[in-house]
């Protein structure tokens, strides 16, 4: 894939779901359904018109869909799709570097070792750790 492609891809992804908001209510519906005080308290500091807009974003990008659980008022649940869950890597990548760069500490630890973890490329075929210079996102090689 050439620079400008991957930078299209990016621009993409970032287009669809980059703001700090958006990330941060990805992220607190990655462990259930929520409603939207549920969200407001999880996410902290967001206004009530901002949440509201990131979920009608995030519902047109087919990331979270909205279920109704009461008629009168209408009110619902919002949840991430299949879509939406595949993104709990990338919350996973960016939480890390946050906590290593914020606060000099490392996202986890082993439970078995104790030893810190870090996130590697792997590729599934040759089921080896790959290193930057081996990696590419060109699939015509």
């Amino acid at each position: 894939m050439a620079d400008n492609e991957q930078n299209s891809s990016l621009a993409e992804a970032v287009a669809r779901i980059g703001d700090r908001w958006s990330l941060l209510i990805i992220d607190a519906l990655l462990r259930e359904p929520r409603r939207f005080g549920e969200i407001q308290d999880q996410v902290g500091g967001i206004a009530p018109n901002v949440l509201t807009t990131r979920l009608r974003a995030l519902e047109a990008e087919g990331i979270v869909v909205a279920a109704p659980y009461s008629e009168r008022p209408l009110r619902m649940t919002y949840e991430l799709t299949q879509v939406g869950r595949q993104l709990a890597g990338a919350l996973a990548l960016l939480e890390s570097w946050g906590q290593q760069h914020a606060g000099g500490h490392d996202a986890g630890f082993h439970r078995a070792c104790g030893a810190p973890l870090e996130t590697r490329l792997w590729c599934s075929t040759c089921e080896r750790v790959v290193d930057e210079p081996e990696a590419t996102d060109d699939v015509s090689l």
